[in-house]
């Protein structure tokens, strides 16, 4: 019972701190949620269109072969400065300006679509989509023209007969994994970063619980528990206790929090559980050690501090350790 009471006073003092209130139980899921809703699954792709003259027939057929394809989300816009502004925010991953095409392209003129992307994320891909689906829209203007020059033909008329003969087999790619994925198809959006924030901040609030133990013992507290019919075997394994329910609650927040806020899939519970526990006790046991060895409570807290963030980014806690190189 001794060691239970002194395991409680640990964590009583842990939810007392009013600074954790942001680190243990605010900064983890800000972490999180950052982390998802930057490099996580679920990206929506949007082309931002601007056309010049919406009644334009050519444009037109440019924008229907963009809604063509349903992974694509097409936002059409009435101003070029909000499509440009659209692009700069993000809003959109690529974006094109369409000219009164069919004007241009009966005169003979070069049709120039201006086409821009974002050059972080997946903005190059939604560029070659968009230029991809002008040079489809584009192939039946081709032929009409060069009919226009060669024979005189009249214009309407090539690319009427152009179209109806433009019945060119479409091209199908059939994309397959070789080998084991890098990361599963049923990862969720947050479930990557919640589980590398669960590993780092269990062992770094376990770490700085040492600084409890140094006070502790500067304080005087042990001394007083050892004039009490306690043993020093039970005051050591009940300030170990402390440590591990400090870093168990932490972790169980964690589990709890992402599992109702993000739908995070932590597996079987209780093969997470079983590694939660490990964690935790591997946090209490390192938390002791330094305890034990430092003689201040700055010295342990800062230290705690750069051995878990540097431990973190070594174990792939702030990068998946499947991207690092053969070398690290």
């Amino acid at each position: 019972m001794k060691i239970l009471a002194i395991a409680f006073a640990g964590v009583r003092m842990m939810l007392r701190e009013r600074s954790n209130i942001f680190f243990v139980f605010i900064f983890p899921l800000a972490l999180i949620l950052l982390i998802g809703a930057q490099f996580g699954g679920g990206v929506d792709p949007r082309i931002g269109i601007f056309l010049e003259s919406p009644d334009d027939d050519l444009a037109s057929r440019i924008v229907s072969e963009l809604q063509g394809d349903d992974r694509i989300e097409v936002v059409v816009f009435d101003e070029r400065r909000r499509l440009d502004l659209a692009v700069e925010r993000g809003f959109v991953q690529a974006a094109a300006a369409v000219p009164e095409a069919g004007a241009l392209a009966e005169a003979g003129v070069p049709v120039d679509v201006e086409v821009s992307a974002r050059p972080d994320g997946i903005g190059p891909q939604m560029e070659a989509v968009i230029t991809s689906a002008v040079a489809r829209v584009m192939v039946p203007v081709s032929a009409a023209q060069f009919a226009v020059e060669e024979t005189g033909f009249p214009y309407s008329e090539a690319l009427d007969l152009a179209r109806r003969q433009d019945n060119r087999p479409a091209i199908t790619v059939d994309a397959s994994t070789t080998g084991e994925a890098l990361f599963p198809s049923t990862l969720g959006r947050f479930d990557l970063g919640a589980s590398q924030q669960l590993v780092l901040f269990v062992f770094l609030t376990a770490l700085a619980g040492s600084a409890r133990l140094i006070q502790s013992r500067q304080l005087g507290v042990s001394r007083r528990m050892m004039s009490t019919p306690t043993s020093i075997r039970t005051i050591i394994v009940g300030e170990g206790a402390a440590r591990f329910a400090v870093a168990l609650t932490q972790g169980v927040y964690i589990v709890a929090a992402t599992l109702i806020m993000f739908r995070v899939n932590w597996g079987d519970p209780l093969g997470a559980m079983a590694l939660l526990v490990a964690l935790a006790a591997v946090g209490a046991g390192a938390a002791m050690l330094m305890g034990s060895v430092f003689s201040n409570d700055q010295q342990a807290g800062g230290i705690a501090v750069v051995a878990a963030l540097g431990l973190a980014a070594l174990g792939g806690s702030m990068l998946p350790s499947e991207l690092f190189s053969p070398t690290m």
